[in-house]
């Protein structure tokens, strides 16, 4: 049932010389990530800090869930428990992620692995998670107001869920250890299917999220540890959606079209390598690099932000080297500030 990975769908795939550039592109970016670790261990701690705050919060904020960003901070950097639904969601998230960071080498791609990981999300609820679906469920887009406006997929039923799991597990084993396909092929593949089959009555896609994380590391591919690819999905929600439509069209069929989810999933890896290598690079470089970056930055933030929060994307910047960039920005109409002090917060004038 796991269509995108059924043996003679993956045979009849066909990829043009601009996608075999696309992979080549990526893989060299992984060869300097592993530069990058083995020279400025403490910058990326440092970025690794700033993505897991932007993690929990994006993937989390791509379902509805909201929190205020300090709140959020302080959720993951374990200084306050959560007092809301939402925050018990984000403090959930925050363990299934922490989880994979720190055993990613030991967490096999399995049923059982992803049954934990759902349950971790809702472990600070009273609803019970890591449980298949007991009824069917749709994919549906919905007005402002809260009504239905259309159906985007309706998922696998409810009875047919625990087999298809089982199988996906499968097929993907087999296409991975069978070198059926290359790794950035087989897992962007194995999340879509995932999300085809909706396994989970809530949180199927925080789950495929997680998932993303934990596949890509089993190949090395550690992007995600220093630049959240949750933040990416989220700044680019409109054709992260509208991608995973396009593909998921006659999938119960298995005569999808599976290249828009692909080539949306690559170009996701390819901006977050390239933010990788921007913020890493910067350490070492002049003042008028750092101003760029911190510009970068800036432009990239969609909502009111304090200095903290940039402070934090720009780890070897000095405060005071931001707030000349943030005064010059105001100067040239660009940013306006409203408030004083610690309740102060930059925006983007219209």
């Amino acid at each position: 049932m796991p269509h995108s990975l059924d043996p003679i769908y993956l045979q009849n795939l066909n990829f043009p010389a601009e996608d075999a550039s696309t992979l080549q592109k990526i893989g060299e970016y992984k060869g300097k990530q592993a530069l990058f670790t083995q020279q400025t261990p403490e910058i990326l701690e440092s970025l690794r800090q700033v993505a897991i705050v932007e993690s929990s919060e994006s993937s989390n904020r791509l379902e509805g869930i909201t929190a205020p960003r300090e709140r959020v901070e302080a959720l993951v950097l374990r200084t306050s428990m959560p007092a809301t639904r939402s925050e018990q969601e984000i403090a959930g998230y925050r363990d299934a992620l922490a989880l994979i960071h720190e055993s990613s080498e030991h967490m096999a791609f399995t049923v059982n692995v992803v049954l934990q990981l759902h349950s971790m999300i809702y472990r600070y609820l009273p609803a019970e998670g890591g449980r298949w679906k007991m009824t069917d469920n749709e994919i549906v887009e919905r007005n402002p107001n809260g009504s239905l406006l259309r159906v985007r997929f309706r998922a696998v039923p409810a009875v047919a869920t625990p087999g298809a799991m089982d199988q996906l597990v499968e097929r993907y084993r087999a296409a991975v250890t069978e070198g059926r396909v290359e790794p950035l092929v087989a897992v962007p593949l194995a999340v879509f299917d995932f999300l085809c089959i909706h396994p989970f009555t809530d949180g199927n896609g925080r789950t495929a999220r997680l998932l993303t994380l934990l596949l890509l590391y089993h190949f090395g591919y550690e992007v995600g540890r220093y630049i959240s690819l949750e933040r990416i999905f989220e700044e680019s929600r409109e054709t992260y959606y509208e991608t995973l439509e396009a593909s998921s069209q006659a999938w119960h069929q298995g005569k999808h079209d599976i290249h828009p989810w692909l080539r949306y999933f690559w170009g996701a890896m390819l901006r977050a390598y390239g933010e990788f290598e921007e913020r890493v690079g910067q350490v070492t470089t002049g003042r008028g690099s750092k101003t760029a970056h911190i510009r970068r930055v800036i432009d990239r933030t969609l909502v009111p932000f304090a200095i903290s929060e940039i402070e934090a994307e720009c780890p070897g910047i000095s405060r005071d080297m931001i707030r000349v960039v943030l005064r010059q920005m105001r100067k040239d109409g660009v940013l306006a500030l409203a408030g004083a002090g610690r309740g102060a917060r930059w925006s983007r004038k219209p």
